[in-house]
């Protein structure tokens, strides 16, 4: 098998899992924190807070393997 044609087939499988990870990983964060936030309402701003810039982090990794997809197929 040619390098390109591997490529041609890793690229949408690679962006499919990080996509798959990425939304597990979200579903899970914010699930802790709706649930945090039940438990405790008070401390509620806080508990969102950190829940948004942890999803921002989250979501740059996708766009990372998003991206690096768009530059590989370059090579192809």
């Amino acid at each position: 098998m040619e390098p390109s044609t591997a490529l041609g087939f890793a690229l949408p499988i690679g962006l499919g899992i990080a996509a798959l990870g990425s939304g597990l990983g979200l579903g899970k964060a914010v699930s802790a924190a709706m649930e945090a936030m039940g438990r405790q309402p008070e401390a509620a701003a806080k508990i969102q807070t950190a829940m948004v810039i942890g999803a921002a982090f989250i979501e740059a990794l996708t766009i990372y393997a998003f991206v690096s997809v768009f530059v590989l197929q370059g090579k192809i």
